[in-house]
């Protein structure tokens, strides 16, 4: 019986040190994901500059083409242009969510981490 009591000791000291390290390795993922999700975000802002300045560029050539009297590009450029104005303000949103989404994520690695 005394045997039986050690054994069950040990299952349960075994059990918690699996259920530790679980636990560590799901914060390291935890941070592994953070960093991706950093990483994306960077990328995304990239993007969206870039695409702000395509736009910009977008716009200049529309006023040119108002300016040189070529309407009926001009209306194409300007339907274009407000396909892409949409667009962006889309990935604007997108990436808002996505970082509202990324500073939640942290803050519940650091409420679980300490």
């Amino acid at each position: 019986m005394k045997k039986l009591g050690w054994m069950a000791a040990g299952i349960l000291a075994g059990a918690i040190a699996l259920t530790g390290q679980a636990s560590a390795n799901d914060i390291q993922q935890d941070r592994r994901e953070l960093r991706h999700d950093n990483r994306e975000i960077r990328n995304d802002r990239r993007e969206l500059r870039q695409d702000k300045r395509e736009l910009n560029a977008d716009r200049r050539e529309l006023r040119k083409d108002l300016a040189h009297g070529r309407y009926g590009q001009a209306a194409r450029d300007r339907a274009e242009l407000r396909r892409d104005s949409r667009d962006l303000r889309q990935d604007s949103r997108d990436l808002t969510r996505d970082n509202i989404d990324r500073r939640q994520d942290r803050r519940d690695l650091f409420r679980d981490t300490y």
